[in-house]
């Protein structure tokens, strides 16, 4: 047996283990992540009846350089259309996916000391890295044909809807590369995490920054992307270009880059003592801040790089949607229909503003969803053993995390609503001061909605602690789809629509913000987050196995 072989000992019979503690975790991602693709197709299937609405809309996603950083236009075509819409919110997760699977698989068994546990029977050096990649390979590529088929059953030619789910998945392995070099390099599993996200983040930057870049054809409904894009996966799996040519090719750019990935993070593994990282850990402060005497202090440390990296991506966004108001004031046919529907008015600039508030409202949900897990986290992982240890009571700890998650969806929904304000005023006139007073109460007016999922999330962590992460993300994602952006189109029965906090919203700034449902959301948030805190204080705390 050869010393590589050797290292790999094992390594079958962790990625049976791997596989049973992730069978609830990455079902949810995949299924989840297919139901949003099947929802957006089906959406656009309805949105766009005919060939002409096709052409208009395909025309205004590749002439605008700002709505080019959102998607890549490839022809006109409904497939096309979704993914120029979708892709980049399918790839973003999916390496999301790939790299808190790894993570999980790896860094988190170093940091907990099952690492040691493990290394103590016959198991090589490599096996637990191995492990965590083939899980994380094998999600992705049950996603890919389940991506595919979601738009298959929504009438989309088959090759097409094959070289989409195709495209999302090389990006999630490639990310499952980035973040087995992710866990060398860090000794913590934040720290790897945040490493990965990082890639990711330039990543994305690079590939809008190509598709802006870049310029429209002849035809007005395909995009040449400019160099920053080819030095991206995510900008790979867009020049796969689904529905618009089919290209396969890009698949050994992404096999290519795969395979470096794993060969480097090989060679680290060999260089590292088990549960250290390669980058030296920085010296923490001889005394504590004054902030980090108190609970709310300490949450605020651990999620401000996280609330930071949203504040960007949600400003950035908003100037962006902000500065195409000029041109949706000329929009007509089926586009302007649903606007007008969503918006619930027929007033096309209103109707637009209240569904893309809506829209950063669902956004800020998932930000509080991920702030609020972090709770099930920290407790999991044994970081909040020793804070209980002190004078600090476990509704206190809770109440510190809710109150984080509430200041900070309300800021990212004001950035928000700040950078489309100063977008719009520029595009439509009247000056930013104008736009911004209906923004930021409109914005704000979707807090309610997003604090009720919260609440969820509060509620699971007390009474199911080990379901937490399905739980919640599974009623995120069916409180969006059973929302007003989704809902009318798939035809969900009325009854099934009111089950999302979102249906409930205000539909500001098209409409007065009415009292009523706001406080209904905000009674049914109090409830939730008091029934999550009282069923922690009477269970026993789940530690590190």
């Amino acid at each position: 047996m050869t010393g590589r072989t050797a290292g790999l000992t094992g390594a079958v019979a962790l990625t049976r283990l791997a596989l049973r503690r992730d069978r609830f975790a990455l079902s949810a991602w995949v299924l989840g992540l297919s139901a949003f693709m099947a929802g957006i197709t089906a959406m656009s299937v309805s949105g766009l009846p005919t060939r002409q609405d096709v052409i208009e809309q395909t025309e205004l996603m590749a002439g605008n350089a700002a709505m080019r950083m959102l998607g890549l236009a490839s022809g006109a075509s409904v497939g096309g259309y979704t993914l120029v819409r979708g892709y980049l919110t399918l790839a973003v997760l999916t390496a999301l996916m790939s790299t808190f699977a790894v993570v999980r698989h790896t860094r988190q068994n170093e940091e907990t000391g099952r690492a040691d546990l493990l290394g103590a029977t016959v198991v090589g050096r490599y096996a637990g890295l191995a492990a965590g990649v083939v899980v994380a390979v094998g999600a992705n590529i049950a996603l890919s044909g389940l991506l595919g088929l979601a738009m298959i059953v929504n009438g989309q030619p088959v090759a097409g809807s094959v070289t989409a789910g195709a495209s999302v998945g090389a990006v999630g392995i490639v990310f499952a590369g980035v973040a087995a070099i992710a866990v060398q390099l860090s000794s913590t599993t934040r720290g790897a995490s945040g490493i990965a996200s990082a890639v990711l983040g330039l990543a994305f930057l690079l590939s809008g920054v190509g598709n802006m870049l870049g310029r429209a054809d002849a035809s007005g409904l395909r995009v040449i992307s400019a160099w920053p894009s080819w030095v991206s996966p995510l900008g790979w799996g867009q020049q796969m270009r689904p529905f618009g040519g089919d290209h396969w090719w890009p698949l050994a750019l992404f096999a290519v880059l795969f395979g470096v990935l794993l060969g480097v993070a090989g060679t680290l593994v060999r260089r590292r003592d088990v549960g250290r990282g390669m980058l030296p850990e920085r010296r923490g402060h001889a005394e504590a801040a004054p902030g980090l005497l108190s609970p709310f202090g300490l949450v605020w440390r651990l999620q401000r790089g996280s609330l930071l990296a949203w504040a960007v991506g949600m400003l950035g966004f908003g100037l962006v949607l902000g500065a195409i108001g000029g041109e949706v004031a000329d929009m007509d046919g089926s586009a302007r229909d649903w606007y007008t529907r969503v918006g619930g008015t027929d007033r096309i600039v209103d109707a637009y503003r209240t569904s893309i508030i809506g829209m950063a409202g669902m956004a800020a949900a998932i930000y509080t969803v991920q702030i609020l897990l972090r709770m099930h986290a920290e407790e999991t992982e044994g970081r909040l053993e020793p804070v209980l240890a002190t004078a600090v009571s476990r509704a206190r700890w809770a109440t510190a995390h809710i109150i984080n998650a509430v200041l900070g969806a309300a800021g990212l929904l004001l950035l928000f609503a700040v950078g489309m304000g100063v977008a719009a005023g520029r595009t439509l006139g009247g000056g930013a001061a104008a736009q911004l007073g209906d923004l930021t109460t409109a914005a704000l007016a979707q807090l309610p909605g997003i604090l009720v999922l919260g609440g969820v999330v509060v509620a699971v962590v007390g009474l199911l602690p080990r379901w937490a992460g399905p739980v919640s993300w599974t009623v995120l994602m069916a409180s969006v789809l059973l929302g007003p952006l989704f809902g009318p189109s798939l035809e969900w029965p009325q009854w099934a629509q009111d089950l999302s906090p979102f249906t409930h919203i205000p539909k500001a700034p098209a409409a007065a913000i009415t009292m009523a449902p706001v406080v209904t959301l905000l009674v049914a948030f109090t409830a939730l987050a008091v029934v999550g805190i009282v069923a922690s204080r009477h269970r026993s705390l789940a530690l590190p196995a």
